[in-house]
């Protein structure tokens, strides 16, 4: 039998979930709403602290201006993130255009700056096209200050070194791009003219926002960067249900435990107790026919193991639940 899970939405993340406990208790995940300035190492480093353990890590990086969702792994929960890709995301982003920077933000070096005079020819609809061209599946090229590894070394580290990086295009799906406030920035208080935009954007994973604020920047011919960023979503993980560094450092928990996470990310099979006892015991079970990914869940609610099933077999692709684990 298989089903699917409770949306977030439907679950009860309100109970506080101690730290305490044996390994199996102390494993999940938490999602974090990361704050500006610090790299996604710097918040595992934090949670290392906060949760006790050395065993966390993070998915789906985030760069140090951006904030929002931060799914970091504790105990088991980082092994389980291994296998959980999340497919879609979505930002909440600031757009300054009239000025091109080396990072494709305001923390990079100035390239290029327009002409007031080309600023104020542009008209908002100028702008709210540009942007709608970037809707659909595109060919997007990554920016230079990626994590993207060349030769074994990733961009970033290559850019800052002074080398001329230029990343090859490559396809990303931008579902939606909603427009917000778009206005022009000419006064007193203002280094310089410049327009500014608010944008929501759901994209596949592998989508930069940076590089839209910039092809669009481009395509106007004034030059874009981003201003701000943040992650509203990733994949079933949303900003409602994350929590603060300083929130956790108070009261240390899970967003959601082990059996939790491991039935919200994949579609659920229902096992018996005696299938629950030989996955944990490393071996397989016969195929029910299901394509991709399950989690097994044993009658107790309590998710045993991944399953991928191939030929004659199903398989576990993670085991949650090693025999003789508590």
């Amino acid at each position: 039998m298989t089903h699917s899970h409770p949306s977030a939405k439907q679950q009860s993340t309100d109970r506080p979930r101690s730290v305490e406990g044996t390994i199996l208790q102390r494993s999940g995940v938490v999602i974090v709403d990361k704050p500006a300035g610090m790299t996604s190492h710097d918040v595992v480093g934090k949670m290392r602290r906060i949760m006790g353990t050395r065993r966390v890590g993070h998915s789906g990086t985030l760069d140090p201006m951006a904030t929002g969702v931060l799914v970091v792994g504790v105990e088991r929960g980082t092994k389980f993130l291994a296998h959980v890709v999340t497919h879609d995301k979505r930002y909440e982003a600031t757009v300054r255009l009239g000025a091109s920077t080396l990072t494709d933000d305001f923390e990079g070096e100035v390239l290029a700056e327009a002409s007031p005079e080309a600023l104020h020819a542009l008209t908002e609809q100028d702008i709210r096209d540009a942007f709608a061209a970037q809707i659909g599946e595109i060919m997007q090229r990554p920016s230079s200050v990626s994590s993207i590894k060349i030769n074994g070394r990733r961009a970033h580290e290559l850019v800052r070194e002074g080398h001329d990086v230029v990343l090859p295009e490559r396809p990303v799906t931008v579902h939606s791009l909603e427009v917000g406030e778009v206005c022009l920035v000419s006064d007193a208080n203002s280094d310089s003219p410049h327009w500014s935009a608010t944008i929501s954007v759901h994209c596949s994973s592998g989508t930069y926002i940076r590089s839209i604020a910039r092809d669009v920047g481009d395509a106007l011919g004034v030059g874009g960067h981003l201003t701000a960023l943040r992650r509203t979503s990733a994949g079933p993980f949303d900003i409602a249900e994350s929590v603060t560094l300083e929130q956790l450092a108070e009261a240390p928990q899970l967003s959601l435990s082990l059996d939790e996470v491991m039935a919200r990310c994949f579609p659920v099979r229902d096992i018996t107790q005696e299938q629950a006892q030989d996955l944990s015991l490393g071996k397989w079970l016969a195929p029910v026919g299901l394509t991709d990914v399950h989690a097994a869940v044993a009658p107790d609610g309590k998710a045993i193991a991944l399953l991928k099933e191939k030929g004659k077999r199903a398989a576990s692709v993670f085991v949650a639940r090693p025999d003789g684990m508590e």
